[in-house]
């Protein structure tokens, strides 16, 4: 399965299309797509939709960041939009083969670096927040370029999570989180009268009491009062609500919806959910569009379908007459089932107004995690790949005598691979312990499987290591073996 992290940098220009370009120059990396790019001059920023690998997408986000802080002055810079930094807003979301938490730890390694390159200060968010009142975009921008450059040097809550208590002079500060898939959405009132717009946003805004999942603002755009949003969520508040709730508040004012726009992207249940709420149609599927009966039907989804698809194929392969892949790759799955475990029960409690005291903690579990299980994850290929060379160096040797050094380069891996499976798994089940208690008690046994799943990794991963050694010469490297898997058991 590939991984894709979609990343969707706001920028602080939207009116230089040189700059803009210049930006986009300095993001492209192997593995990175564009996907969108959208300028908006009344704001006065630009919106890129990259996609790719989380590793180069990760890379692209930090060299925008670099250029952005190089050529826009916030100190020159206007426009409707709130705004703190020249590379404004960094947002990472998990698209395939990856999870929220995994877009955590990118945002958090994002954030440190760009800070050591750069010295452009970090403010995490939403997911990544490393304190409560951080998980809200509007309470880390509050204040803007020009308020917060003043008060950071003063009061320490304002202190940034990477760097000092200090804004960059021109660049001001980025603000990295990680969260789902969020969908800029905008309406136009046929009228000028901001006041209408803003009153319009504040009613539908959950912080004052509107929809759930839905930010909002009322600005001047193009001559027009617009209702500016942020839908965090169009599963649980689905976009056809959102334009009816500002159509019933506008009315209110003697005011009609003009027009609306999407900024960027959207995703196409979306906009299949509104035309089922528009259009009214009885028992909606999703499969009953031609397109996704197709895509459905060709990608054989529709064959099995739930959790057995994507589990089946890898029990099967564990069962096939053929050593590899094995108890090693085995060994690796279980440990990266341990930490997911982890991360779901930490993930679960995080945010919850009764742990809102081990905030810091949680955070750092599920950020910890999220780096084991990809580590992990990688694993199970490696160590079959690790066999399989050693398979092949046995057979070149008996070929080729002179190439004994192959077989031991070939087991010295296969050693390696498992042995660190081992010390992951090991500190993954002390990461779960600690959760035990400062997460929900009822979430107990889920911890207990994660925490058994962990120790059968460590057995099952030493297993193999203890298996290789005995057919290594190098004693020098044994004697390193032996004295890690002793840290391993204690």
């Amino acid at each position: 399965m590939p991984t894709l992290v979609e990343c969707v940098p706001n920028f602080s220009e939207g009116r230089d299309k040189a700059k803009v370009d210049a930006i986009l120059e300095a993001m492209k990396m192997e593995g990175v797509y564009l996907l969108d790019r959208e300028m908006d001059a009344d704001h006065n920023r630009c919106v890129i939709t990259l996609v790719g690998d989380p590793v180069n997408v990760a890379e692209a986000a930090i060299r925008g960041v670099g250029k952005a802080a190089e050529i826009i002055d916030l100190t020159k810079h206007s426009g409707a939009h709130p705004r703190l930094g020249a590379a404004d807003v960094i947002p990472f979301i998990p698209i395939e083969g990856v999870t929220l938490e995994d877009c955590v730890a990118i945002a958090r390694r994002v954030g440190e670096e760009i800070w050591k390159r750069y010295k452009v200060p970090v403010y995490l968010y939403e997911a990544a927040a490393q304190r409560p009142e951080r998980q809200n975009l509007e309470n880390v921008r509050r204040g803007q370029f020009e308020g917060i450059r003043e008060e950071v040097k003063a009061n320490p809550d304002r202190r940034p999570d990477f760097g000092e208590a200090s804004l960059h002079a021109t660049a001001g500060a980025t603000i990295v989180g990680a969260r789902k898939f969020l969908v800029a959405y905008n309406v136009y009132l046929n009228t000028p009268n901001v006041d209408v717009a803003k009153k319009v946003a504040k009613s539908i805004r959950f912080s004052n009491g509107g929809l759930r999942y839905v930010k909002g603002m009322g600005v001047p755009v193009r001559g027009l009062a617009q209702v500016s949003m942020n839908l965090t969520d169009t599963d649980q508040t689905p976009i056809a609500r959102v334009f009816e709730y500002v159509k019933r508040e506008a009315a209110r004012y003697g005011v009609l919806p003009l027009s609306s726009e999407i900024v960027g992207l959207i995703p196409k249940k979306a906009l299949e959910d509104s035309a089922e709420w528009f259009l009214q149609i009885e028992n909606f599927d999703s499969s009953l569009i031609l397109e996704n009966r197709l895509a459905a039907v060709m990608t054989g989804k529709m064959a099995v379908g739930g959790l057995r698809a994507g589990v089946e194929p890898f029990i099967e392969q564990l069962a096939a007459p053929t050593a590899a892949p094995g108890g090693g790759c085995a060994s690796a799955a279980a440990g990266a089932m341990a930490a997911a475990l982890g991360s779901m029960v930490a993930g679960m409690s995080r945010g919850k107004k009764a742990y809102v005291q081990y905030e810091s903690q949680l955070s750092d579990a599920i950020a910890r995690l999220a780096e084991i299980r990809e580590e992990l994850k990688a694993s199970i290929n490696a160590d079959a790949a690790s066999f399989n060379e050693v398979m092949a160096a046995f057979k070149k040797v008996r070929e080729h005598p002179e190439a004994q050094s192959e077989v031991e380069a070939a087991l010295k891996k296969a050693t390696s691979v498992p042995l660190a499976v081992a010390e992951r798994s090991s500190e993954v089940g002390k990461v779960l312990e600690g959760l035990r208690p400062i997460t929900n008690p009822k979430m107990a046994s889920d911890l207990a499987v994660g925490i058994s799943l962990a120790r059968a990794a460590v057995d099952g991963a030493l297993a193999n290591v203890e298996i290789n050694l005995g057919d290594l010469k190098d004693a020098a490297f044994v004697a390193e073996v032996r004295r890690r898997v002793g840290g391993v058991k204690t």
